[in-house]
């Protein structure tokens, strides 16, 4: 009967290794070879040349601000749910998930036509005779269309970190003379920094690796670091330095997981 119940993992193993293991072993063996089939370590050093530093860093300021910015947005409204008693299978629950049905890439191009020179929002603010401003191709934009994109990824961990706070530890605290700051940074934040830590973790990996936002958004004029890896793949050719320049990137996505793991071993904040 054991072995059985180990033969229906079989096809999920399978999978995991065509499609996972074998693409990762590739990475790494693009990342750390010449076109010669010589170990190298040019590629990985590569990140260090001024052009791709910048990138890196211009990469991860813009995701921190999104991450940052979700996590604003996210945890008072995921409060305000908690507080209303809205379980997880309601309508206002629902409606945060449906975004993530649709394609990322019609989200985007949703936001493109919201921000671009002679869009709803300019043509908005011409017929009000307010001044427009042109946001695509700007930072602003391509943080706009990453909290969008990622915003769910924040709200659901918290609500669900949220959700599992017993009420009768708050109005335990309560009973013993907490006021509501108290009950706040004492109780709340710390039972729910989880959920936290998952929603830090979901909106700031892809929002550091993603070159579609910013090539719908930045109009091709702000190159991140996941564009520039995008164009040595596609464009130049060159999966060396490619893998090499992704090679950099897993640092900060293993890092991430890792902390993610120490702070919600038991997955509270994940678990929905």
């Amino acid at each position: 009967m054991a072995k059985n119940r180990k033969l229906l993992a079989a096809p999920y193993l399978i999978w995991m290794i065509a499609f996972t293991v074998i693409p990762l072993l590739m990475i790494v063996y693009y990342g750390m070879t010449n076109r010669d089939g010589a170990f190298t370590w040019d590629n990985v050093m590569a990140m260090a040349r001024p052009e791709h530093l910048g990138a890196l860093l211009l990469s991860l300021k813009l995701s921190i601000s999104c991450t940052v910015v979700c996590l604003l947005l996210s945890y008072p409204l995921a409060m305000i749910l908690r507080g209303r008693g809205i379980n997880q299978s309601s309508f206002i629950v629902f409606l945060f998930i449906l975004p993530m049905w649709m394609n990322f890439l019609l989200r985007t191009y949703a936001w493109l036509n919201l921000l671009d020179d002679g869009g709803i929002l300019y043509t908005i603010c011409e017929n009000l005779g307010i001044p427009t401003i042109s946001l695509i191709g700007t930072n602003t934009a391509i943080i706009l269309g990453m909290v969008y994109n990622f915003l769910p990824f924040m709200v659901l961990p918290l609500y669900n970190a949220l959700m599992k706070i017993d009420q009768n530890v708050i109005n335990a605290a309560k009973d013993l003379g907490a006021n509501q700051v108290q009950v706040f940074f004492r109780i709340i934040l710390p039972l729910s920094f989880p959920g936290i830590v998952s929603g830090v973790t979901m909106v700031f990996v892809p929002s550091l690796t993603t070159f579609v936002v910013s090539d719908l958004l930045g109009a091709r004029k702000i190159m991140l670091i996941g564009n520039i890896i995008e164009q040595e793949f596609s464009t130049a050719d060159n999966w060396y330095l490619g893998s090499g320049l992704s090679l950099v990137l897993m640092i900060f996505i293993l890092v991430s997981m890792a902390v993610l793991n120490h702070y919600d071993k038991n997955g509270e904040g994940t678990s929905f």
